[in-house]
């Protein structure tokens, strides 16, 4: 088993970096405070990688700094907000000061909410719009013709089934995720035979703080997948699965590809079922 894991990550450096070295790695990981930003975070430090963490909660950030150095790892942390233009360009600007250039870009950062369109503020549509979407697309507009004049790197999206399930509830999120979906398919393509991988990780539920997070925001509803959630462990699975066989979409869990078709064969059910899972949402946060 050890001799298959050592074959993985020698297969890992030559697929999408064309380096020897895993401690020659780097990797950006936007969203990196908390849930599968810190986790993956923790697991490629673990692998070799000298990881550039970037978040707005730098307190955060700097308890990760200091586990994964314990740990024997590298690290730089960014605290910046990523809703902002200039701080998207400042993450650019200070990661390529130190490292010079980035191995693979992990576009994690988002957040999402659950209950009706028409009560959702919209300073908080306009937020989620630019962590899921304009960050990503800031971001991959600066890391990106350098990975490919390099001739190597590998951008990850960290996507959702919700792009492909526009359920009620999840507007403005399953729109971003969408968002995403199309962005990565046309990049994958751009990008063949550059050397350069662009892929998107659809996710389900998975065990964060995200459910959290949603239930606090202003007019949200507790997310009704979050019982299905999986763990993060299994996101890093799958993910080091991604670096070392890249390809343009990865679902996670694996069976979730079947979600690709529920739209298409169940799509009348869910429009007489889905907003009467939305309407008892409401009435249990209403008692």
């Amino acid at each position: 088993m050890a001799c298959e894991a050592c074959e993985q990550d020698t297969q890992v450096v030559h697929s999408f970096t064309g380096i020897q070295s895993l401690a020659e790695q780097t990797a950006l990981i936007t969203g990196a405070s908390a849930g599968i930003g810190a986790s993956l975070s923790l697991f490629l430090a673990g692998k070799g990688f000298h990881v550039f963490l970037v978040a707005r909660r730098a307190e955060r950030l700097q308890k990760l700094k200091s586990e994964i150095i314990k740990n024997g790892g590298l690290c730089t942390i960014i605290s910046a907000d990523l809703t902002k233009e200039s701080e998207r360009e400042r993450v650019y600007n200070e990661t390529v000061g130190a490292a010079g250039h980035i191995n693979v870009l992990v576009n994690n950062a988002g957040f999402g909410w659950y209950g009706y369109y028409q009560d959702m503020p919209w300073q908080l549509a306009k937020e989620m719009v630019a962590i899921n979407m304009v960050a990503v697309m800031q971001l991959t507009t600066l890391f990106l013709p350098g990975m490919i004049q390099r001739g190597s790197g590998h951008i990850i999206n960290i996507g959702s089934i919700a792009g492909g399930l526009p359920n009620q509830g999840i507007a403005v999120y399953a729109g971003s995720k969408a968002f995403l979906d199309a962005f990565t398919t046309a990049l994958y393509r751009e990008t063949h035979g550059s050397g350069v991988t662009v892929s998107v990780m659809r996710l389900g539920p998975v065990k964060t703080e995200f459910f959290d997070r949603a239930r606090k925001l202003e007019n949200g509803f507790s997310v009704p997948a979050e019982r299905y959630a999986i763990s993060t462990g299994s996101v890093n699975r799958a993910f080091w699965r991604l670096l070392s066989h890249p390809r343009r979409v990865m679902y996670v869990p694996g069976w979730l590809w079947i979600s690709q078709f529920v739209e298409v064969l169940f799509g009348p059910v869910i429009d007489l079922v889905g907003p009467l899972l939305l309407k008892r949402e409401k009435q249990k946060t209403e008692k």
